[in-house]
């Protein structure tokens, strides 16, 4: 079959006869149809977007999977090994945005006469790109002789693979792990998008400078007598509420230059001068006290301006005494529905002030502290200002800095299954080991409810529509929203299903599908099923033998 090998052997050319010999042979398919009816060694490919050129990551990648798949076919077992192309996502749209020269979210929808035609197109320019490379990805795979079936290939764009997601999304919401809420999410004000717990973890920078600010909020009825507050986001200050202090936390009040502070005990360093303490506080001294806002943007109809109880109130650093803007913090949020406390946006989603905080309007939140903080200066209402260094989170995609943004989001309620998830890591057999024990574990003892939806552009709709008493629809088949009265369109994507509507069975009130694609990283978790378009087709490939 092969020439002898000699001391001069030409490796590529042999290689290259090897390939040919298993195409003109059919040695991949042969290997495949002789086992059948065999035990099935189930193989699942991470499929890659081919809007990037391969590189020597995926070489090594794509002859590990080789490897094992082989050794796994030489055992005897069935080893189907069906090839996808990962095609969704912010990615996607941000190569995209730099083809046309877009600076944002907003200029996508101005690229032509209306929003419905500037969605289309840009959607249409996005599922070209996915398949831009994919003639170097389909020769590399070949030549680094790695078996995979590329004629059967799943594509995350087309339409049985959106239902399959719909139809897993319609039984979560059956099942009560589908809800909509309001939560602070790491944010990208640029890509006017949330990011997941993944994602948040590739961006953070070491060494970033903030400003360090100690703040002077006046007492109610105490002229002259101020809580000392710290924050290193200046630019949440018009949006404070609320001043939090800890339960077991000693404070004091200290005179200094002819004024009166109340701080943390243990942080009279910030001080840095003399001072004379007049008294020694409690915690439960302080709650209650009302203090005159900073800022008259809020006009709350809630109580506001007054102390709090925290536990995460710290006297590790700053003064002990936190400021809380409600919708810019994880810990913000839960305080601020634990007290009722005013829940209005200061900032826009693009990362801007918004027009009635006046002074400020229209900056971006990192170029508004620098104003803010000479503003509060001008006003005597700054103790001392300071930079310090510390890790930030910036968005991994285009390096815009995030904000802990408050955001109208649908979850899926995985802690509701956390249990069974710890269970089932402690079966899976991890190489190396550690992963199990420490990376993995550690993520699923930390869970979270993931945020699945993303108010971008080209993606897997969410197949949910509303109506303005907030009646709910989860759609889980094509079939399902033909029966509605809707003519499908021939494209799931947006905009052409954004203009499906029909009536609500509860109020008669029409329903609208809510404005979102679901997380990219939805397809990618739903690739076991939707691959095969589950349950609509090939129930024999999810569904164990009766």
């Amino acid at each position: 079959m092969f020439k002898p090998v000699s001391s001069q052997v030409d490796f590529p050319a042999l290689e290259e006869e090897i390939l040919k010999f298993w195409q003109e042979n059919k040695i991949f398919e042969k290997s495949v149809e002789n086992r059948k009816g065999k035990k099935r060694f189930v193989f699942f490919e991470g499929p890659p977007t081919a809007n990037g050129k391969p590189h020597m990551g995926h070489v090594l990648q794509r002859s590990l999977k080789d490897l094992i798949l082989r050794f796994r076919t030489m055992k005897g077992y069935l080893v189907e090994r069906r090839a996808g192309w990962d095609t969704h996502g912010l990615p996607v749209e941000i190569e995209i945005e730099k083809a046309l020269g877009l600076k944002g979210k907003q200029d996508i929808l101005t690229l032509k006469e209306n929003e419905f035609e500037s969605i289309k197109f840009f959607n249409q320019e996005c599922k070209k790109s996915v398949f831009k490379y994919v003639d170097d990805w389909v020769n590399l795979t070949k030549r680094v002789g790695f078996w995979i079936d590329f004629d059967k290939a799943y594509v995350t764009f087309e339409n049985d693979y959106i239902e399959s997601i719909w139809w897993f999304l319609a039984e979560c919401s059956k099942k009560g792990l589908l809800y909509q809420d309001y939560k602070v999410v790491p944010y990208c004000p640029r890509c006017e998008t949330s990011l997941s717990s993944h994602e948040l973890a590739e961006g953070y920078k070491d060494d970033t400078e903030d400003p360090s600010v100690y703040i002077k909020f006046e007492l109610e009825g105490d002229p002259g007598t101020y809580f000392l507050v710290w924050t290193t986001t200046p630019w949440t200050l018009p949006g404070n509420v609320a001043l939090a202090v800890g339960k077991n936390i000693k404070y004091v009040k200290v005179e200094q230059n002819g004024k009166k502070y109340i701080l943390a005990k243990k942080r009279l360093e910030v001080l840095g001068g003399e001072h004379k303490i007049l008294e020694e506080l409690s915690a439960g001294q302080l709650l209650d006290k009302t203090y005159k806002p900073l800022y008259p943007y809020l006009n709350p109809d809630e109580k506001a301006y007054y102390v709090i109880e925290a536990d995460f109130a710290s006297e590790d650093d700053g003064t002990g005494i936190v400021h809380t803007s409600v919708m810019y913090g994880v810990e913000d949020f839960e305080l601020g529905k634990k007290y009722k406390l005013p829940m209005k946006h200061t900032v826009n989603i693009k990362g801007e002030m918004n027009p009635e905080v006046e002074k400020f309007a229209g900056l971006f939140v990192k170029k508004a502290d620098p104003e803010i903080i000479k503003e509060l200066q001008d006003r005597n209402l700054l103790y001392k200002t300071e930079i310090i260094k510390h890790t930030y989170p910036f968005c991994w995609r285009c390096s815009t800095p995030l904000l802990y943004y408050a955001l109208e989001a649908w979850f899926l309620k995985t802690t509701a299954v956390q249990k069974e998830l710890i269970e089932d890591n402690q079966k899976i057999n991890w190489m190396p080991k550690t992963i199990k024990t420490g990376r993995m574990s550690n993520w699923l003892e930390t869970l979270i409810d993931w945020n699945i939806s993303r108010n971008r552009f080209w993606g897997t709709p969410l197949p949910i529509w509303i109506c303005k008493n907030r009646h709910t629809k989860v759609i889980g088949s094509r079939e399902e929203l033909g029966e509605l009265g809707s003519k499908l369109p021939d494209d799931l994507h947006r905009p052409f299903i954004d203009e499906i509507a029909f009536k609500c069975d509860k109020c008669r009130e029409q329903m609208q599908r809510v404005p979102y694609v679901t997380d990219v990283w939805m397809d990618s978790g739903a690739m076991p099923f939707a691959q095969w378009h589950y349950p609509f087709e090939n129930k024999e490939m999810i569904d164990p033998p009766s």
